[in-house]
C-alpha cells in the first residue's frame, strides 16, 4: 500500500514501480538502493528483486482507494521516467492520477530528456507537480530546460544532494525549489554559499524556497548525524510551498 512519508515536503509515497539504475553523480549514494536492500533482506513484499527495476501493476489502484485529499510523492523508490518503463505503463499511472483529482502528485525524475517527448502527445494532468533533480552543473542544470518544455501546473527542482555551486540558473517558469545536502556515512559536503546562491536567485525570481536538510555535514563544515545538523539555514527554517497554478 501507499505509505506515510518521512520526507518533509510530502505526505504519502506511492511506488507503482520499484528499483532503478544510476545515471549521474547524484545517484552515487542512493538512499532508495540502500532501503531496497534492507527490504529485500526482510523479504518485504515488492522487493523480491531488490533494486532491479520492477513494474508493480498491483499497486496502481492504491490512490483510487483513498478519498481524503493527499499529497503523493510518486516513486520514492524508483524513477517513473526510467528508460525501461514503457509509455504504456506511464499511461496507466497517469490514468490513475486523472481519476483522482482530489490528490496532488509530485513526480521527480533524473531522466528529464524523456519529458518533452512523452508529454508532446499527452496533457500533463492539472494535479501533477513535475520536477527534476539538479545536483550539479554538468548533469543537473540541463534538466531544467527540458522540464520547462512541459506545461505543468507546478514545475519544481529538487537540488539534493547539492554537490557544487550551480552558478547562475534560469528559474523563470519554475515554481518551487527544494535544496538539501546528502546524508549517510559517505555523504559529500554542501557549502552554505552554494545554498545562499540558490536562495537569493529564488527570491529574486519569486520562486518558493524549501530547505530540506544539511545532511551529513553541518553549516560549520563538521560531519555529524543529519538530525544534529538540523534544517535551519541562516537561523531560519525555510518551508515555502508553491502556490497552486491551474
Amino acid at each position: 500500500m501507499a505509505t506515510k512519508s518521512q520526507i518533509e515536503w510530502t505526505e504519502q509515497t506511492w511506488n507503482p514501480t520499484t528499483g532503478c539504475t544510476k545515471t549521474s553523480p547524484g545517484c552515487k549514494h542512493c538512499y532508495a538502493e540502500v532501503m531496497a536492500a534492507r527490504l529485500h533482506a526482510m523479504k518485504a513484499r515488492g522487493y523480491e528483486n531488490g533494486f532491479q527495476l520492477t513494474l508493480m501493476p498491483e499497486r496502481l489502484s492504491q490512490p483510487l482507494k483513498r478519498k481524503k485529499p493527499t499529497v503523493y510523492f510518486v516513486n520514492s523508490m524508483s524513477d517513473l521516467f526510467h528508460e525501461d518503463i514503457p509509455d504504456s505503463y506511464l499511461d496507466d499511472v497517469f490514468s490513475v492520477i486523472e481519476k483522482t483529482p482530489q490528490h496532488t502528485y509530485q513526480i521527480l525524475t533524473k531522466r528529464a530528456e524523456r519529458l518533452p517527448d512523452y508529454f508532446s502527445q499527452r496533457r500533463c494532468p492539472a494535479n501533477v507537480w513535475l520536477g527534476v533533480s539538479v545536483e550539479d552543473r554538468k548533469f543537473g542544470v540541463p534538466r531544467i530546460d527540458q522540464l520547462k518544455q512541459v506545461s505543468a501546473a507546478i514545475r519544481f527542482l529538487s537540488i539534493e544532494p547539492l554537490l557544487e555551486d550551480l552558478g547562475t540558473i534560469d528559474l523563470n517558469g519554475i515554481h518551487w525549489v527544494i535544496v538539501g545536502g546528502e546524508s549517510g556515512p559517505k555523504a559529500r559536503p554542501m557549502k552554505p554559499e552554494w545554498v545562499e546562491n540558490i536562495k537569493t536567485q529564488a527570491g529574486e525570481t519569486g520562486v518558493a524556497f524549501f530547505f530540506k536538510q544539511w545532511g551529513g555535514w553541518g553549516a560549520d563544515g563538521v560531519k555529524r548525524h543529519k538530525k544534529a545538523n538540523g534544517r535551519e539555514f541562516g537561523g531560519k527554517t525555510w518551508d515555502q510551498m508553491p502556490a497552486q497554478r491551474l
